[in-house]
């Protein structure tokens, strides 16, 4: 009983059925938004006017729609998928590796005419055929006027590869939903921080305690005043807070510490800073007016004495300048680092405040999935050697020859003629 349950589950048919359910799941999470607050399914998804009219952000929270691939049964899918697979190399694939290698004697020649190519030759040396199959690295076995050849059994080996490639990447897959996270922080030039912005995190996650402390950050423009690349200078501090490893950053070019990586995806601009006659540090907060989709910040900035004073600064970059107009609108200059605004308490423009945005991540289970996607490849091209069989029987004069592949048929023919002429 146990074992035709283990040949059920080990059936390419259920392992295809359960690989198309895997694939319809994988379409609903890639169509439905996945890990956003519930107030975005209930504008996109509401009661009263339910999408393709039965699915409403009820069913989507109750279903686990909104989180498909960290959901109870996806991982049942995948843990059934993996099963199916093993089942499949062990009861399947493994013996059939074994009677590969065992050699396999006909035992009359009848059997030569169930063979694609054979053919029956007369007065030819037994020796001159064993020879030339040796030279051609056939592997030869002889019982008295009885043989065996074979060539290429390694190429029996890769559907073993692929199935043993296929599980890595679905256990990579589900290490990466149970152990991974992704967090997004804002963090002003020359502060600390610890990962407290959590996006989305697997059931068995620790997220890291790591300081991290952002040294500096700058922009770069091209000739047309577009940004080119933006940086961050990021140190990773121990308990003591002592620096453990500094590095610049970029778009495209993490910080990696210990399996968490630290992806350079934003910036920001706080404020402005100023310095009074009296050495005392003024900071005006900046508000970006166009809410994010356009970088442009400004500010009203006064000397806290004279109300008349008051202008406004409008800053949309890192060139070190801002330009300042007056309540009624009327551009005055740019105001450029280091210098001076003609208050009646005049006040210097001393450093723009900006701050960069990061986007945190660790994913335990790459390392895993790319393993299995390596032995994809592999077992690609161990498929492309051709496993040939010949058999041989001599009886009196006449000597029975035959053989098969499992690939490259033309050229196994091409192969058998030059045996036999």
């Amino acid at each position: 009983m146990k074992q035709k349950f283990f040949r059920l589950i080990a059936d390419l048919r259920f392992a295809i059925f359960i690989l198309l359910v895997i694939s319809a799941s994988s379409i609903i999470g890639t169509i439905i938004e996945q890990d956003q607050p519930i107030e975005l399914y209930k504008i996109n998804y509401p009661l009263t006017n339910p999408v393709f009219g039965f699915l409403t952000w009820d069913r989507i929270i109750q279903f686990g729609f909104d989180h498909v691939y960290k959901t109870w049964w996806f991982f049942t899918l995948i843990f059934l998928f993996g099963v199916s697979l093993i089942l499949c190399t062990f009861l399947q694939q493994l013996p059939s590796l074994k009677i590969a290698r065992r050699c396999q004697f006909f035992r009359t020649t009848n059997q030569f005419y169930q063979l694609k190519i054979s053919t029956i030759l007369s007065n030819f040396s037994l020796n001159k055929i064993l020879f030339r199959l040796t030279r051609d690295k056939y592997s030869v076995f002889q019982q008295k006027s009885t043989v065996y050849c074979y060539k290429g059994l390694i190429g029996r080996i890769a559907p073993i590869i692929v199935h043993f490639s296929m599980i890595l990447i679905l256990l990579g897959t589900i290490v990466g939903s149970l152990f991974g996270f992704k967090a997004q922080e804002i963090i002003p030039k020359t502060d600390t921080f610890h990962i407290q912005n959590i996006l989305n995190n697997g059931q068995l996650t620790i997220v890291p305690k790591t300081s991290t402390r952002i040294n500096d950050f700058w922009i770069t423009y091209t000739k047309t005043k577009t940004v080119s690349q933006f940086y961050s200078d990021i140190s990773i501090l121990d308990n003591k807070g002592k620096e453990t490893i500094r590095k610049t950053i970029s778009v495209n070019y993490p910080l990696i510490f210990k399996g968490t990586y630290y992806y350079q995806t934003d910036w920001n601009l706080i404020g402005l800073r100023f310095q009074t006659l009296k050495k005392e540090i003024v900071e005006y907060p900046l508000i970006n007016i166009l809410n994010n989709k356009t970088k442009v910040w400004l500010t009203l900035i006064s000397n806290n004495y004279l109300i008349d004073d008051e202008i406004i600064a409008i800053i949309d970059n890192l060139e070190g300048y801002c330009s300042i107009y007056n309540k009624a609108g009327q551009f005055l200059g740019n105001l450029e680092l280091n210098e001076t605004i003609n208050f009646k308490r005049p006040v210097t423009f001393l450093d723009v405040i900006s701050s960069t945005g990061l986007q945190i991540k660790s994913d335990p289970g790459i390392p895993i999935i790319y393993s299995g996607f390596f032995f994809l490849m592999l077992s690609t091209l161990i498929s492309y050697i051709t496993y040939s069989q010949i058999w041989i029987i001599q009886d009196n004069r006449k000597i029975f020859i035959g053989g098969t592949t499992n690939r490259a048929t033309f050229e196994f023919e091409l192969e058998f003629f030059k045996f036999v002429k």
